[in-house]
């Protein structure tokens, strides 16, 4: 099956709990979220089969992230204040890459497509 935003919409209407941000994206930007969710699984995980699930539920993570709110964050606003309204400050910045976003979810989804173990414990080499 092919990726599209309607098959997006469908799934993340039944499949997550905090989809509001998705759902207030326009189909352009749906479709922009949507290519980006792809492309960074595929480049990640290039040796294995990304089944569309595993993408749309990257997606909707990714349009929580690039949120009005949190795309202030991620560009490095630390807090900010909207006179009469209320003052908002971050407790941490948003971590800068796409690819550390990628929910367990997500993993486990690529792991039951490709029936391998690709979470847990990496090797690192290090210099001493």
């Amino acid at each position: 099956m092919a990726l599209s935003v309607e098959a997006a919409n469908e799934y993340i209407n039944r499949m997550t709990i905090d989809n509001e941000d998705w759902n207030d994206y326009d189909g352009a930007k749906q479709q922009r979220v949507l290519n980006v969710a792809e492309d960074v699984l595929a480049r990640k995980f290039r040796k294995y089969v990304i089944p569309d699930d595993a993408v749309y539920e990257f997606t909707n993570v990714l349009a929580t992230a690039y949120n009005d709110t949190n795309r202030l964050n991620k560009h490095g606003i630390a807090s900010y204040s909207i006179t009469g309204v209320g003052s908002f400050t971050y407790k941490e910045t948003l971590r800068a890459d796409d690819e550390s976003l990628i929910p367990k979810k997500t993993i486990d989804l690529i792991e039951e497509a490709n029936d391998v173990k690709l979470s847990g414990r990496t090797v690192k080499a290090t210099v001493m």
